[in-house]
Protein backbone atom coordinates (compact mmCIF):
# COMPACT_ATOMS: atom_id res chain seq x y z
CA UNK A 1 0.00 0.00 0.00
CA UNK A 2 0.69 3.85 -0.39
CA UNK A 3 0.79 3.92 3.62
CA UNK A 4 3.30 1.51 3.89
CA UNK A 5 5.59 3.28 0.81
CA UNK A 6 5.14 6.47 3.15
CA UNK A 7 6.40 4.53 6.39
CA UNK A 8 9.28 3.11 4.47
CA UNK A 9 10.34 6.43 3.08
CA UNK A 10 9.73 8.39 6.27
CA UNK A 11 12.09 5.86 8.36
CA UNK A 12 14.97 5.61 5.92
CA UNK A 13 14.90 9.29 4.99
CA UNK A 14 14.57 10.20 8.61
CA UNK A 15 17.07 8.11 10.00
CA UNK A 16 20.97 9.26 10.60
CA UNK A 17 23.36 6.20 11.44
CA UNK A 18 22.96 5.04 14.97
CA UNK A 19 20.20 7.49 15.73
CA UNK A 20 16.38 5.91 16.77
CA UNK A 21 13.76 7.78 14.28
CA UNK A 22 12.16 10.33 15.61
CA UNK A 23 8.45 10.20 14.54
CA UNK A 24 6.53 13.61 14.16
CA UNK A 25 3.34 14.42 11.91
CA UNK A 26 5.46 16.69 10.33
CA UNK A 27 7.66 14.13 8.58
CA UNK A 28 4.90 11.87 7.84
CA UNK A 29 3.13 14.13 6.02
CA UNK A 30 6.23 14.96 4.08
CA UNK A 31 7.00 11.32 2.84
CA UNK A 32 3.60 11.24 1.90
CA UNK A 33 3.27 14.50 -0.03
CA UNK A 34 6.44 13.50 -2.05
CA UNK A 35 4.92 9.80 -2.87
CA UNK A 36 1.59 12.05 -4.00
CA UNK A 37 4.31 14.21 -5.96
CA UNK A 38 6.23 10.92 -7.77
CA UNK A 39 2.80 9.78 -8.44
CA UNK A 40 1.67 13.14 -10.58
CA UNK A 41 5.45 13.65 -11.81
CA UNK A 42 5.09 10.23 -13.39
CA UNK A 43 1.93 11.12 -15.03
CA UNK A 44 3.55 14.53 -16.95
CA UNK A 45 6.80 12.79 -17.78
CA UNK A 46 4.76 9.90 -19.25
CA UNK A 47 2.50 12.08 -21.30
CA UNK A 48 5.81 13.95 -23.40
CA UNK A 49 8.44 10.17 -23.09
CA UNK A 50 9.40 8.64 -26.12
CA UNK A 51 7.73 4.61 -26.05
CA UNK A 52 8.78 2.03 -24.07
CA UNK A 53 11.99 1.02 -25.91
CA UNK A 54 12.57 3.97 -28.39
CA UNK A 55 15.81 4.29 -29.76
CA UNK A 56 17.83 7.25 -29.05
CA UNK A 57 18.34 9.85 -31.19
CA UNK A 58 21.35 10.99 -33.07
CA UNK A 59 21.84 14.08 -31.26
CA UNK A 60 20.75 16.16 -28.48
CA UNK A 61 20.27 19.77 -27.84
CA UNK A 62 20.10 22.11 -25.30
CA UNK A 63 17.28 21.06 -22.87
CA UNK A 64 17.67 17.22 -23.78
CA UNK A 65 20.84 17.21 -23.22
CA UNK A 66 20.29 19.13 -19.51
CA UNK A 67 17.57 16.41 -18.49
CA UNK A 68 20.28 13.54 -19.58
CA UNK A 69 22.52 14.89 -17.43
CA UNK A 70 20.90 15.05 -14.51
CA UNK A 71 19.29 11.69 -15.05
CA UNK A 72 23.09 10.25 -15.10
CA UNK A 73 24.29 11.94 -12.53
CA UNK A 74 21.26 10.56 -10.34
CA UNK A 75 21.97 7.68 -11.33
CA UNK A 76 25.76 7.63 -10.18
CA UNK A 77 24.79 9.28 -6.98
CA UNK A 78 21.69 7.54 -5.80
CA UNK A 79 23.36 4.41 -7.01
CA UNK A 80 26.62 5.08 -4.84
CA UNK A 81 24.59 6.13 -1.83
CA UNK A 82 22.46 2.76 -1.94
CA UNK A 83 25.51 0.35 -1.96
CA UNK A 84 26.92 2.02 1.31
CA UNK A 85 23.22 1.78 2.65
CA UNK A 86 23.05 5.59 3.04
CA UNK A 87 19.49 5.38 2.01
CA UNK A 88 18.55 9.20 3.44
CA UNK A 89 21.17 10.06 1.00
CA UNK A 90 20.08 8.29 -1.50
CA UNK A 91 16.66 9.54 -1.37
CA UNK A 92 17.63 13.47 -1.26
CA UNK A 93 19.48 13.11 -3.98
CA UNK A 94 16.08 11.80 -5.80
CA UNK A 95 13.91 14.32 -4.32
CA UNK A 96 16.59 17.09 -6.16
CA UNK A 97 16.11 14.53 -9.14
CA UNK A 98 12.43 15.17 -9.58
CA UNK A 99 13.01 18.60 -9.05
CA UNK A 100 15.21 18.86 -11.99
CA UNK A 101 12.47 16.73 -13.94
CA UNK A 102 9.81 19.30 -13.05
CA UNK A 103 12.11 22.35 -14.25
CA UNK A 104 12.53 20.60 -17.02
CA UNK A 105 8.83 19.75 -17.68
CA UNK A 106 7.84 23.84 -17.05
CA UNK A 107 10.77 24.51 -19.66
CA UNK A 108 9.17 22.92 -22.38
CA UNK A 109 7.41 25.09 -25.08
CA UNK A 110 6.31 23.00 -28.19
CA UNK A 111 4.40 20.25 -28.32
CA UNK A 112 4.59 17.37 -28.99
CA UNK A 113 8.08 17.76 -28.03
CA UNK A 114 11.05 17.51 -30.12
CA UNK A 115 12.75 13.81 -30.38
CA UNK A 116 15.46 13.99 -28.72
CA UNK A 117 13.31 15.52 -25.54
CA UNK A 118 11.17 12.67 -25.43
CA UNK A 119 13.89 10.13 -25.42
CA UNK A 120 15.53 11.99 -22.56
CA UNK A 121 11.92 12.31 -20.92
CA UNK A 122 11.63 8.52 -21.26
CA UNK A 123 15.02 7.53 -19.84
CA UNK A 124 14.22 9.82 -16.58
CA UNK A 125 11.11 8.85 -15.77
CA UNK A 126 12.82 5.49 -15.94
CA UNK A 127 15.01 5.57 -14.40
CA UNK A 128 13.34 7.64 -11.58
CA UNK A 129 11.06 4.46 -10.84
CA UNK A 130 13.87 2.53 -10.98
CA UNK A 131 16.10 4.19 -8.58
CA UNK A 132 12.98 5.03 -5.54
CA UNK A 133 11.81 1.32 -6.33
CA UNK A 134 14.08 -0.13 -3.28
CA UNK A 135 12.28 2.61 -0.66
CA UNK A 136 8.62 2.63 -1.94
CA UNK A 137 8.09 -0.69 -3.87
CA UNK A 138 4.52 -0.65 -3.92
CA UNK A 139 3.61 3.34 -5.74
CA UNK A 140 6.74 1.96 -7.83
CA UNK A 141 5.26 -0.39 -9.69
CA UNK A 142 2.30 1.26 -10.38
CA UNK A 143 4.09 4.53 -11.73
CA UNK A 144 5.91 1.68 -13.95
CA UNK A 145 3.08 0.12 -15.25
CA UNK A 146 1.65 3.89 -15.74
CA UNK A 147 4.76 4.31 -17.69
CA UNK A 148 3.87 1.96 -20.48
CA UNK A 149 6.00 -1.17 -18.57
CA UNK A 150 4.42 -4.96 -19.21
CA UNK A 151 6.78 -6.69 -16.40
CA UNK A 152 7.69 -5.20 -12.98
CA UNK A 153 9.74 -2.97 -12.07
CA UNK A 154 11.71 -5.42 -9.47
CA UNK A 155 12.21 -7.49 -12.06
CA UNK A 156 13.70 -4.83 -14.22
CA UNK A 157 17.89 -3.89 -14.66
CA UNK A 158 19.31 -1.24 -12.71
CA UNK A 159 20.44 1.86 -14.66
CA UNK A 160 23.78 2.30 -15.00
CA UNK A 161 25.13 5.76 -15.37
CA UNK A 162 26.95 6.51 -18.49
CA UNK A 163 30.68 8.03 -17.64
CA UNK A 164 30.57 10.22 -20.66
CA UNK A 165 27.60 12.34 -19.33
CA UNK A 166 28.58 12.34 -15.62
CA UNK A 167 32.45 12.84 -15.86
CA UNK A 168 32.09 16.72 -16.52
CA UNK A 169 29.34 16.59 -14.19
CA UNK A 170 30.71 14.88 -11.10
CA UNK A 171 34.17 15.68 -9.27
CA UNK A 172 35.36 13.76 -6.01
CA UNK A 173 36.00 14.93 -2.96
CA UNK A 174 38.13 13.51 0.10
CA UNK A 175 36.51 13.99 3.35
CA UNK A 176 38.83 14.46 6.38
CA UNK A 177 38.00 14.76 10.13
CA UNK A 178 40.79 16.34 12.38
CA UNK A 179 42.89 16.07 9.00
CA UNK A 180 42.77 12.38 8.77
CA UNK A 181 40.68 11.35 5.60
CA UNK A 182 37.41 9.29 6.56
CA UNK A 183 35.06 9.27 3.88
CA UNK A 184 35.06 10.77 -0.04
CA UNK A 185 31.94 12.35 -1.65
CA UNK A 186 30.62 12.52 -5.48
CA UNK A 187 29.02 15.68 -5.59
CA UNK A 188 28.11 18.04 -8.66
CA UNK A 189 31.13 19.73 -9.94
CA UNK A 190 28.94 23.18 -9.30
CA UNK A 191 27.26 22.05 -6.09
CA UNK A 192 26.89 25.07 -3.14
CA UNK A 193 28.91 24.85 0.14
CA UNK A 194 25.88 23.79 1.66
CA UNK A 195 25.10 20.72 -0.19
CA UNK A 196 28.43 19.80 0.40
CA UNK A 197 28.45 19.97 3.73
CA UNK A 198 25.18 18.16 4.04
CA UNK A 199 26.56 15.40 2.25
CA UNK A 200 29.56 15.17 4.22
CA UNK A 201 28.34 15.34 7.21
CA UNK A 202 26.10 12.71 6.48
CA UNK A 203 28.97 9.71 5.67
CA UNK A 204 28.99 7.14 8.21
CA UNK A 205 33.15 7.22 8.79
CA UNK A 206 32.38 11.39 9.43
CA UNK A 207 30.00 10.48 12.02
CA UNK A 208 31.74 8.16 13.85
CA UNK A 209 34.83 10.27 13.72
CA UNK A 210 32.75 13.25 15.27
CA UNK A 211 32.34 10.89 18.19
CA UNK A 212 28.89 13.06 19.02
CA UNK A 213 30.85 16.19 19.37
CA UNK A 214 30.04 19.65 17.96
CA UNK A 215 31.24 20.96 14.58
CA UNK A 216 33.98 23.41 15.17
CA UNK A 217 34.94 24.60 11.69
CA UNK A 218 34.21 23.39 8.15
CA UNK A 219 36.62 24.36 5.95
CA UNK A 220 35.76 23.68 1.90
CA UNK A 221 38.88 24.10 -0.96
CA UNK A 222 36.30 24.26 -3.55
CA UNK A 223 36.71 21.09 -6.22
CA UNK A 224 39.57 19.58 -4.21
CA UNK A 225 39.18 18.67 -0.34
CA UNK A 226 36.56 19.25 2.66
CA UNK A 227 37.75 19.14 6.11
CA UNK A 228 35.73 19.12 9.08
CA UNK A 229 37.49 20.55 12.76
CA UNK A 230 35.63 18.81 15.70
Amino acid sequence: SYGADTARLFVLSDSPPDRDVIWSDEGAQGAWRFIQRLWRLTGELGRVAAPVGAEPPAEFHDLALAVRKATHRSIAQASENIERLRFNSAIARIREFANELTSALDAVTETPVPDDLAFAFREAADALIRLVAPMTPHVAEECWADLGHGGLVVEAAWPVADPTLVAQEMISLPVQVNGRKRAEILVAHDADEETIRKEALAQDGVQRAMEGKPLKKFILVPKRIVNVVV
